[in-house]
């Protein structure tokens, strides 16, 4: 069973492909077109979002810390066991103070990172 509260819509089926359309076409009778997410709800997945996002929290913790010694997007990545494109998103969301200075190399993941 799933409700979208802002239209008072309730939908149901056997599996979450069933549910969102059932929620989908709720709303399309109310004239509302919207895409719809299914988020299923166990005390285990519960736990287990909280872990990940604990874990999210941890890593660009990690990755501010290092990028602030100025080590390279490599050294990062390889010490947080994060792929670089990750360590480079972390970065430009959440470590504001620190930007990447490409210095001459043949991969810039092997620039340091630097404060401004």
């Amino acid at each position: 069973m799933a409700y979208e509260p802002e239209h008072g819509v309730y939908g149901s089926g056997r599996t979450l492909k069933l549910v969102r359309a059932s929620v989908e076409g709720g709303l399309a009778a109310v004239g509302v077109s919207a895409e719809v997410k299914i988020a299923p709800v166990t005390p285990e997945l519960e736990t287990l979002r909280t872990a990940e996002n604990a874990h999210m929290a941890a890593l660009a913790n990690a990755v501010k810390a290092l990028a602030l010694r100025q080590a390279t997007l490599r050294d990062i990545a390889e010490a947080t066991g994060a792929p670089v494109a990750q360590v480079k998103r972390l970065l430009a969301g959440g470590v504001t103070d620190a930007a990447l200075t490409a210095k001459p190399a043949d991969d810039p993941a092997d620039a340091p990172v630097t404060r401004p």
